[in-house]
């Protein structure tokens, strides 16, 4: 009997490596995005959005009820502000019809742009940003269903001012000819913001020029200057959006077992369909990646063990074969055996000799 070698699982622990460890934490890998899916993921998913957004039922009354008792809270908190925001900014008429393209336009244009950034530069953690973006906006719309709200520019008895009625500047859906195609009430959470941020945060993270990270920092400041001017939001509706990004955060977090930022840059074209398998049947039964590498790491182990007690067997086989003089038959019992005068193997060889000849 050989010796029988076992290992503790204090020692087991150490044999694994840190980045097994935390790969078993995940239930999906970082994997290299493809531009078709991600192309029609984002068509499909923004046109879905769309369609919740403006089927929930606008529920005109309880919007504006909603928006005064809102008004009320931020007059006792002292931060309503937004009316005299709003009247300052409209008496500078290029400055009110900038922030009404920029709040038409950017609000699409910078994240379509900070996704495609993504994809070029940051193959590896593209996908679990743009996760916390999707699930930032699907909160959203839970949001928008449970708690109907008016913009300020709605509000009745109210003094705003709708900058894009006034100054008839294009391409908003919130005002103007487009407001027909667009729920109304459905200002809280502000997604202008929600977005806004993200972006933001994956710039100022991920670039690496130190302006380029300021600019970052400073986009998400400039949006929540632009909905309060325009009167298209509270700023109670901007904590909702805030809120809504940490929600998304979490969402990735729980799925890639860290920040989206702290991911790999690049990954190599694998199998992600059995790294999600793996991941997935780890969560399920409880046991961590770790152990199972282990024991696979010892089951190795033991190979080149047994592969060296081989060549003690064939040294007892080799002791064992006859003395040189010995039969070659004996010694070789593979070995074909000569043929004898005489015998029928030899008549056979004659007859084939002549047979040529």
């Amino acid at each position: 009997m050989g010796d029988v070698t076992v290992t503790s699982s204090e020692g087991r622990d150490r044999a694994v490596p840190p980045s097994v460890t935390a790969k078993s934490r995940r239930v999906r890998s970082p994997r290299r995005p493809r531009l078709w899916f991600e192309i029609l993921l984002i068509a499909v998913s923004y046109w879905t959005y769309s369609l919740i957004r403006n089927a929930v039922p606008e529920q005109k009354s309880e919007a504006l009820r909603n928006a005064d008792w809102i008004w009320r809270m931020e007059h006792h908190l002292g931060i309503a502000v937004e009316e005299s925001v709003n009247h300052a900014v409209n008496s500078v008429t290029w400055l009110i019809v900038g922030m009404n393209y920029y709040y038409a336009t950017l609000h699409f244009v910078v994240t379509l742009g900070v996704l495609v950034w993504l994809y070029r530069s940051h193959p590896g953690r593209y996908a679990a940003t743009r996760l916390v973006l999707f699930a930032t906006t699907a909160v959203a719309l839970v949001g928008y269903y449970f708690y109907p709200l008016a913009p300020p520019r709605l509000m009745n008895g109210g003094d705003f001012i709708d900058t894009v009625v006034v100054h008839e500047t294009w391409g908003s859906m919130a005002s103007g000819d487009l407001k027909n195609m667009s729920n109304q009430y459905a200002a809280m959470p502000s997604m202008h913001i929600g977005w806004s941020l993200w972006c933001g945060l994956t710039i100022f993270f991920l670039a690496r020029l130190p302006w380029v990270r300021v600019l970052g920092l400073l986009y998400p400041a400039a949006t929540l200057v632009v909905i309060v001017s325009t009167a298209n939001h509270f700023w109670l509706d901007a904590v909702g959006g805030i809120l809504c990004l940490a929600f998304g955060f979490l969402v990735a977090w729980a799925v890639y077992g860290t920040s989206p930022y702290r991911l790999p840059q690049t990954v190599a074209a694998g199998s992600p369909a059995l790294e999600v398998a793996r991941g997935v049947l780890a969560r399920v039964t409880g046991r961590s990646g770790a152990s199972t590498d282990a024991d696979t790491g010892e089951a190795s182990a033991a190979a080149p063990e047994t592969a060296a007690s081989e060549p003690e067997n064939t040294a007892g086989v080799s002791d064992s074969a006859p003395a040189q003089g010995g039969d070659p038959a004996e010694a070789h019992p593979g070995s074909p055996p000569e043929a004898q005068p005489g015998s029928p193997a030899e008549a056979r060889g004659e007859g084939s000799a002549a047979a040529r000849l």
